[in-house]
């Protein structure tokens, strides 16, 4: 493959990752944020037993890029090196019908997982990221039918969420703040220009 054909086909791989897509219905934080996920794992896991892999060298620099582990000739991850420095960046999970289930992103390149993107039939329904560094998610995102539905942030790094956006129509409709640590809302703001509520 010629190297500028190599070069967009990792461009057209990093977009994907990076990129946020929508879903038909969102994951219920209660209960399921955090399961299947691993931020602040290493971003590459240990290879399993029944694996193989393939390497690709996408840029033609001599060295692998893309490796993919297949289980009995099916995909089960996907593994790439997004700046050429020899280090995953990204790792793609996928489930028995060959669609993507998880992708785990390491945002600083340290080699730890930093985000997690989940998706259901392969379309994104949540994001988890680890903003401050302590290896747990603060910060998750939640998608339903295409759009934006809601932010939710543990602002003050206690592991439980103290802070609520709620969208509407692409805006913010409402934003919720625990103010006493006791993980219920007890202030909330509404947004006086969201035309959407009746």
């Amino acid at each position: 493959m010629p190297r500028f054909k190599q070069l967009i086909f990792l461009g057209f791989i990093a977009t994907g990752a990076l990129t946020g897509c929508a879903s038909g219905r969102s994951a219920e934080r209660d209960g399921q944020a955090g399961k299947g996920r691993a931020p602040g794992d290493a971003i590459r896991p240990e290879r399993g037993g029944n694996e193989e892999v393939t390497e690709q060298d996408a840029n033609g620099d001599g060295r692998p890029d893309v490796w993919t582990y297949t289980v009995d000739g099916r995909k089960v991850r996907q593994e790439l090196d997004l700046n050429w420095d020899g280090r995953v960046d990204l790792t793609r999970y996928f489930d028995a019908n060959g669609d993507k289930v998880r992708e785990s992103l390491d945002l600083d390149f340290d080699g730890r997982v930093d985000a997690t993107y989940f998706y259901e039939k392969g379309v994104n329904t949540r994001r988890e990221r680890d903003t401050n560094g302590d290896g747990r998610p603060d910060s998750f995102t939640y998608y339903e039918a295409g759009k934006l539905v809601r932010k939710e942030r543990d602002t003050r790094g206690t592991g439980r969420i103290d802070y609520w956006e709620y969208w509407e129509n692409g805006q913010v409709d409402r934003i919720g703040e625990d103010l006493d640590g006791d993980g219920t809302v007890d202030k909330w703001t509404r947004n006086p220009n969201n035309t959407a509520r009746e």
